[in-house]
């Protein structure tokens, strides 16, 4: 049976394929779709990981790769700093103990960007998921910091039972795989960074996650910093993360002010 509350109907025809518009159709007013995308994309609980352990492993790492200080000093010549991969696939094993969090998360580059795989449950399927996403826009302000996401060549493996529910929205061509953002803006609790979702783009503002925006140091430090220095991109390379900052010598007035005015 489906998971829907307000549906008993079973799983939709396998057999059955939706197109285009017919598909958005089908997930916006069909509680089984409905139902299903939420268990796909819904963002799941994660234990936070312990400040002083970060920064032990940290030092390890520093230690055991003397290269990376190197490379941060000649980064920050041309306004560039990079965080190893090594450091994204480490927050992930920290992160994924919780019951309802992503397992075997793997992180690879694909400059510029990033492609991930991981496995989560789906109405109670365990399904493997992969893709990768590239960072298309970037703007850091006092009062958003906006991010535009593309997604690309996504893929949705079921890995229990293919007659379940899930099984049967995936293989029945319910869920357009070239267009995830489609059916990210149908979903009925949308996360609340998410301000535009469509075709392959998803648009975040990160201050809208309450434990960023309502942080009185990040908007302290917003204030300060986004006249001067911003991001121009987000790329991988060698097996780094880089951030590319641009700088803004006209806005020191303004952060001057915002910093006396935060005295």
């Amino acid at each position: 049976m489906c998971i829907a509350p307000e549906c008993g109907r079973l799983a939709p025809d396998r057999t059955t394929a939706f197109q285009g518009a017919d598909a958005l159709a089908a997930v916006a007013f069909d509680p089984c779709a409905r139902a299903g995308l939420r268990a796909i994309v819904a963002a799941p609980t994660m234990p936070k990981p312990s400040p002083k352990l970060l920064l032990r492993h940290a030092g390890d790492y520093l230690k055991a790769h003397p290269e990376e200080i190197v490379r941060a000093l000649r980064g920050a010549l041309g306004l560039r700093f990079g965080v190893p991969i090594d450091a994204l696939r480490y927050l992930a094993r920290e992160l994924s103990g919780g019951k309802r969090a992503p397992k075997d998360i793997v992180i690879e580059a694909a400059p510029p960007g990033l492609r991930l795989a991981l496995t989560v449950k789906a109405m109670g399927a365990p399904i493997r998921a992969s893709f990768a996403v590239y960072a298309e826009e970037l703007d850091v302000g006092a009062d958003a910091v906006r991010v535009g996401l593309r997604i690309a060549d996504l893929k949705l493996h079921v890995m229990g039972d293919e007659s379940s529910p899930i099984a049967g929205l995936i293989n029945s061509g319910a869920i357009d795989l070239n267009k995830p953002g489609n059916f990210v803006s149908f979903m009925p609790k949308r996360p609340a960074a998410l301000i535009d979702a469509k075709d392959d783009r998803i648009t975040l503002d990160l201050l809208k996650i309450p434990a960023i925006g309502g942080n009185p140091m990040v908007a302290r430090a917003l204030r300060i910093c986004a006249p001067v220095l911003g991001v121009r991109a987000l790329k991988t390379k060698d097996d780094h993360l880089d951030v590319h900052l641009k700088a803004t010598p006209s806005g020191v007035p303004a952060a001057i002010a915002a910093a006396r005015a935060g005295v």
